[in-house]
């Protein structure tokens, strides 16, 4: 079984760091309207950059392989929640606009429907229930 791991450290106010496999950093913050600093990216925005991500990817290599000639795919993700806590997004809008030279729409469509329903792991996720486990540890610092 296959494992992804990912972590963030607090860096004051309301703003966290990770670093990625491939030694990225990456900053999440809160609107200064909920205290945070706006120094980073929203942890919703991440969420959608993560789906628009995944599946770019899959069409891109998916497209490359049928040969057809993209010159570019950009990935617009919206996702609707209720105004009231809770808000889980409750529709998620994906819109794919290429640009290239005799696209097959046929082929393209394929392409996406293969990256949502096979090969993007968070798209994957988001359209399902996921169990999430939670634990914590508690470690005594040496200030008083």
């Amino acid at each position: 079984m296959a494992e992804v791991k990912a972590s963030m450290t607090w860096k004051g106010g309301l703003k966290f760091e990770g670093v990625s496999a491939f030694g990225n950093k990456v900053a999440i913050d809160a609107a200064k309207g909920a205290g945070g600093g706006e120094d980073g990216v929203k942890p919703t925005e991440l969420l959608l950059w993560g789906i628009a991500g995944c599946t770019g990817i899959d069409v891109i290599r998916i497209l490359r392989k049928q040969r057809q000639e993209i010159d570019s795919l950009e990935i617009e993700v919206v996702g609707r929640q209720n105004d009231d806590y809770p808000k889980p997004f409750h529709t998620i809008e994906v819109k794919y606009h290429v640009v290239g030279r005799n696209v097959d729409p046929d082929k393209l469509a394929k392409a996406i429907e293969l990256s949502e329903g096979k090969y993007c792991v968070v798209s994957q996720t988001v359209q399902r229930e996921t169990t999430i486990t939670t634990s914590f540890e508690i470690e005594t610092s040496g200030a008083s």
